[in-house]
């Protein structure tokens, strides 16, 4: 615990047999109550390293329910589980569970009820093996989401993620997409509640057992950014009422 807030550590899985141990291994166990693997009906052999790593709480969906349903699992296990904070880490080792604690303390002390780990802050992002194109992409679309929204982040697009519990019991985040879109649906939706989002440097890892998605998932991923973006300000404008409010 964190000034006696509850920790749930989520790691959203899709064939990341090769690399959860290295993840869990470097999770904080004098901080974190709890771990939730939730296995996107993976191909490998994540659900059987998850035992054997000893963790209590594995849900394996049936059918792939992409990575946005992935993630609505992940946040209504936690929360079933009493979690007071919650802190998604990607289990295919591209960022660090080292920084759980600092980011789990700016909630548990009443800093900010959200916090991202930022590759872009530091640059992390080129020396970790960022594409340059992926790079050039990010710094975009997050000029055009800063704008629409109004806001100051260095990346929208970390998968690295701490809630506070009301946070997550104050948005909608199951009328999101089940697809990749869901992450910049989730940060409109905190924004449109007057929520702020606290962010810290985080180094970030690209290699060959990493997850990543190809220029195609890319750019419609881009695209679907661009949706949101316009949508959360037309709504914000008053011009329309989007169902994710």
């Amino acid at each position: 615990m964190l000034n006696n807030k509850k920790v749930v550590v989520v790691l959203p899985a899709y064939n990341a047999a090769l690399t959860l141990e290295k993840t869990y291994l470097e999770i904080p166990v004098d901080v974190v109550d709890e771990v939730v693997l939730v296995d996107d009906c993976s191909k490998d052999d994540t659900v059987e390293v998850g035992r054997r790593l000893g963790i209590r709480h594995i849900v394996r969906h049936d059918a792939n329910k992409g990575y946005g349903g992935n993630q609505k699992s992940c946040y209504n296990k936690a929360l079933e589980l009493g979690a007071d904070i919650v802190i998604m880490v990607h289990p295919d080792y591209q960022y660090t569970p080292l920084l759980i604690t600092p980011m789990c303390s700016i909630i548990a002390n009443g800093v900010y009820p959200v916090v991202f780990g930022s590759r872009i802050l530091g640059n992390g992002a080129l020396r970790g093996g960022m594409p340059m194109y992926k790079y050039i992409f990010n710094r975009m679309l997050t000029l055009f989401q800063n704008i629409l929204t109004g806001q100051k982040l260095s990346e929208y697009h970390t998968g690295y993620r701490a809630f506070s519990a009301e946070v997550l019991r104050d948005i909608n985040f199951m009328a999101n997409n089940d697809d990749f879109i869901f992450d910049n649906e989730m940060i409109s939706q905190v924004f449109m509640k007057g929520y702020e989002i606290a962010e810290v440097t985080c180094p970030t890892k690209y290699f060959e057992e990493a997850s990543s998605i190809n220029f195609a998932r890319s750019s419609k991923y881009g695209l679907g950014v661009l949706r949101v973006s316009i949508q959360h300000r037309m709504h914000k404008w008053g011009l329309i009422k989007a169902k994710i409010y």
